[in-house]
């Protein structure tokens, strides 16, 4: 996708089902078991773990959930060990696609993976096939409501931001992945509301694709997606506003 402001908005027209927002939350709830279990129950002193929680009340996720999984990660009850990993591939077109999984069974996941992959005619890749196209970024998106274009400039890349690009429906504060909390505050001390914040992965290299290809791709990511094990999905096609308004709607 041409940029994380696309790609939120498909997240949020899907996740507008009850449905969709079960497999949201089971997600979160593995992040939540993970950061807790990999950095303490502080999220004051864990940002992913502060993150995580944020992403999952941004959803509306029930607080009694949160808390089972944040106990789940710090070993106060039990539950299942997530392991992290992730996998990569093509799909048609040479479009790059990079999978991030949390799992309790790895052999099983790999298996499921390469038959979504061949499945919709992509093909599952080694490790390290596709990563290096991604890089980590902090992004935080503001709605163009919420603060004039310069004042907000300005006030990030004070607080230690790289770029805003200002367009699309949103604007989208481009940091890197350790300043990403920093930013935010910066954005709240000011009294600009925050729509999302999260580390993810950018691409560097953007293919163009059309209508129908992207129609396609789009049911290749929704599939991955809808696996209980897959965390995140990262593309880099490019959708143009128009088409992506047609298939979202």
């Amino acid at each position: 996708m041409s940029g994380h402001s696309k790609w939120a908005t498909i997240k949020r027209k899907k996740a507008a089902t009850d449905q969709a927002r079960g497999k949201l939350f089971s997600k979160y709830i593995k992040e939540i078991t993970i950061a807790a279990r990999q950095g303490g129950g502080d999220a004051e002193a864990n940002p992913r773990l502060r993150s995580a929680i944020a992403a999952a009340k941004a959803v509306n996720m029930p607080a009694a959930n949160v808390e089972r999984a944040l106990k789940r990660g710090t070993g106060e009850i039990e539950g299942v060990h997530y392991e992290e990993t992730q996998y990569e591939g093509y799909a048609p077109g040479g479009v790059a696609l990079l999978i991030e999984v949390a799992t309790d069974n790895r052999n099983r996941t790999a298996g499921e993976i390469r038959h979504i992959f061949t499945k919709y005619s992509g093909a599952m890749g080694e490790a390290g096939s596709v990563a290096y196209l991604f890089k980590s970024r902090g992004v935080i998106c503001v709605d163009k409501s919420a603060v004039a274009e310069d004042q907000l400039i300005e006030l990030v890349l004070e607080a230690g931001a790289d770029d805003v690009n200002t367009e699309g429906e949103a604007f989208e504060v481009l940091t890197p992945p350790a300043q990403l909390e920093a930013v935010k505050e910066a954005l709240v001390a000011k009294g600009v509301a925050v729509q999302s914040a999260e580390v993810t992965k950018i691409a560097s290299v953007q293919i163009r694709v059309s209508e129908r290809e992207a129609e396609s791709l789009l049911k290749l990511v929704d599939a991955f997606e809808d696996h209980d094990d897959v965390q995140k999905v990262y593309a880099n096609f490019n959708v143009p506003d128009e088409v992506l308004a047609r298939l979202v709607r």
